[in-house]
């Protein structure tokens, strides 16, 4: 341990607090390899399906307990990643899914809240933009009407997200953009068109935008300050 924490020549060399950082992730990726390797079937909702969908976010949360400094910052993705969580409870079972939208949707206003206006990049808004409507104008032709309104504003606040998210940089650049690209994918393959391998492709991008916007709490304390 100590060799690879100073490092030797010609050797990649860790720091001691990346190989912490390791250990208080190394929960997500187990729980992230428990639920790709049961892949417990969709058509069968239970509470341990649900349970193990929920864990690798859950653990998220858990390893931002006892970051030390943004405590704000830490706090207000702590609460996010726990209202993904049943978010991701609620997807379980169909009749769920605007409880389900309702928790996501209330997981990315404290995203949102986390990441700030600063700095303020107004020219990212006109391409996002145009995305958005573009794919939302197209999605809501297959929309029931009752979910029209829901997933429009739902649609609104991701892509505030997206927005505040490409404005910050780093690890959440790369976060929201995965959590965007997943929630399209999603909301395609259930009211449009059926994607082959979709929930592989859904499931795969979003547990990588989680971990990538928690990321973010362990770097520079100037990301939790804003």
């Amino acid at each position: 341990m100590d060799a690879w924490e100073e490092g030797l020549p010609g050797k990649p060399c860790f720091s001691a607090q990346q190989l912490r950082l390791c250990r208080r992730l190394s929960p997500f990726f187990l729980t992230c390899a428990v639920y790709f390797l049961l892949w417990i079937p969709q058509d069968q909702p239970s509470w341990v399906s649900a349970l193990v969908k929920c864990l690798p976010v859950v653990c998220l949360a858990a390893s931002l307990q006892v970051e030390r400094w943004g405590r704000r910052y830490r706090t207000l993705l702590q609460g996010a990643l726990l209202c993904s969580a049943v978010g991701d409870a609620c997807l379980i079972w169909p009749d769920a899914f605007l409880h389900g939208v309702a928790a996501f949707a209330m997981a990315h206003l404290l995203y949102l809240w986390a990441f700030g206006l600063t700095p303020l990049r107004p020219a990212l808004l006109l391409p996002i933009a145009l995305v958005c409507v573009l794919y939302s104008s197209i999605l809501l032709l297959h929309l029931p009407t009752g979910m029209a309104l829901a997933l429009a504003a739902y649609s609104l606040v991701l892509a505030s997200v997206l927005w505040r998210g490409l404005a910050r940089g780093g690890s959440i650049r790369w976060g929201v953009l995965l959590f965007t690209f997943s929630d399209m994918v999603l909301a395609w393959d259930t009211f449009a068109q059926p994607l082959p391998h979709a929930r592989l492709l859904v499931m795969t991008t979003y547990y990588a935008a989680q971990f990538l916007i928690t990321l973010s709490a362990f770097q520079s304390p100037r990301l939790k300050t804003n």
